[in-house]
């Protein structure tokens, strides 16, 4: 099994309890194909159980569209997909994300280049 992290823009956390079995999912958006959706990709993924009251809780911390961080265990699936289970969620310091890692910057965009005093 492997464990992952992905950084997504936060749309909910959902949990169902049938009989002793809880059922959560938390809800991030994503890019749009242009093919099948417009506007934002919505994706479920499905929280694991021992993880379940923690990360449905942090649901409530969390603008909707704010940017965080999932951190997920990948599992093999039927078919061999895997399957990803969420283990836990926190909020993105977008702020120094984006001072560290320019590859956040969104695609099309360029870096401000310093104006040249040299040639003022």
């Amino acid at each position: 099994m492997a464990r992952s992290t992905m950084e997504v823009a936060f749309l909910g956390t959902q949990m169902t309890q049938v009989e002793d079995t809880k059922y959560a999912k938390v809800f991030y958006g994503d890019e749009p194909d242009g093919k099948t959706e417009h506007g934002l990709s919505i994706i479920g993924m499905a929280i694991a159980e021992d993880a379940a009251d923690e990360v449905f809780a942090a649901g409530a911390n969390f603008e909707p569209l704010q940017l965080v961080r999932i951190t997920f265990d990948v599992a093999r699936g039927g078919q061999n997909k895997g399957k990803n289970l969420a283990l836990h969620i926190e909020a993105v310091d977008t702020k120094s994300s984006r001072s560290a890692s320019p590859q956040t910057q969104a695609p099309g965009q360029q870096q401000a280049k310093p104006a040249d005093p040299a040639k003022a």
